[in-house]
């Protein structure tokens, strides 16, 4: 009953978002109308396979837009990608003293919040560093939310991309042996990277499996429009979801904390994104949404709507989430160093 409630808002989010014409209705109608029932008290939930197989279906649509000048052209990639470490640098030092000193929290739940990694991620480690896991859900759901819902009004409105094009070909439009390998990609990638315990396996495994078959010309397409807008709206009402159950008391402290901490984090990737564009290491669309500290799934989805370089954007959230994830043990030794509180 709960999860049909779920859809039911989240279905209404998308028509009044196609109604007034507002960007990306699947992924944005979803968040927004999921984020204002829960603070209303509503109980909702997502469902977590499902959730896992649109981010497969994304990992076969980034896969897909693979070729061999797109491999060979990935080393080139390094003067950006060395700029990731620095802004996740940048951003650690800014934002422990920011949680720590002025909200209050103990230096565990004041790291793992700072660090613009994956939310799971983040929630693990921090959990094993004796970190506020609810506080860290949080502060990581609103960064998500806050960068996802205000890149497309950026997009749209300051520099004029059309976000309203269907975002692949129709289903109808592709021949079923694509449509099967497509399938074959996201499933058999998904359960090969989970076995291997790959970080985000729903979604890099397909990834790779379909670069793959992308690369040797046995995929041709990536997946249909349908399939991209279905994938949209799972992952938009997940992001609403993740306010099910919060509180005033959290509202006030957890969620305002964590939206002063987005403001600094958007001033960073402004920065980074700016140095790249006028040392004119990437084009200005590619750097925003490279530096754009959002979700790795919400990150492609915009790479993909928007007409950017999917392979471009996504490696580059890719090599944030792995640096974030590399420095977790060095980190877990250093807080076990410090005392907690």
């Amino acid at each position: 009953m709960i999860l049909f409630r779920t859809y039911l808002i989240a279905i209404a989010g998308v028509i009044v978002f196609s109604i007034l014409h507002l960007p990306l209705p699947f992924l944005l109608g979803p968040i927004l109308s999921c984020l204002i029932a829960a603070l209303l008290g509503a109980q909702l939930k997502g469902n977590a396979t499902v959730n896992n197989a649109m981010r497969a279906i994304l990992g076969v649509a980034v896969g897909a837009t693979l070729s061999w000048a797109v491999v060979l052209a990935i080393p080139s990639l390094w003067p950006t990608l060395l700029m990731i470490p620095v802004m996740i640098l940048a951003a650690g030092v800014v934002g422990v003293p920011y949680f720590q000193r002025l909200w209050g929290f103990d230096f565990a739940t004041s790291y793992y919040s700072a660090m613009p990694g994956g939310l799971q991620d983040m929630l693990i480690f921090g959990e094993e560093a004796g970190g506020d896991v609810r506080a860290l859900s949080l502060i990581h759901a609103t960064r998500v939310l806050l960068i996802v819902v205000a890149l497309p009004f950026i997009l749209q409105l300051v520099w004029g991309i059309d976000l309203s094009n269907p975002p692949g070909a129709s289903a109808n439009s592709l021949a079923l042996s694509q449509m099967l390998i497509m399938v074959f990609a996201g499933l058999v990638g998904w359960r090969i990277a989970k076995y291997m315990g790959l970080f985000g396996a729903s979604i890099l495994g397909p990834m790779i499996l379909a670069g793959l078959l992308a690369v040797t010309g046995v995929l041709q397409h990536r997946p249909p429009a349908e399939a991209i807008w279905m994938a949209q709206f799972f992952i938009g009402m997940t992001v609403g979801t993740k306010y099910a159950g919060v509180t005033g008391a959290e509202v006030r402290r957890d969620v305002a904390a964590a939206l002063g901490y987005c403001v600094i984090l958007i001033v960073l990737a402004a920065v980074f994104t700016e140095v790249a564009i006028l040392l004119d290491l990437a084009p200005p669309l590619e750097a925003l949404l490279s530096f754009a500290p959002g979700g790795q799934a919400e990150m492609a989805v915009l790479a993909l709507i928007a007409g950017a370089d999917v392979a471009f954007v996504v490696t580059h959230h890719i090599f944030r989430i792995l640096t974030v994830i590399l420095g977790a043990p060095l980190a877990t030794r250093l807080l076990a160093t410090r005392p907690r509180g």
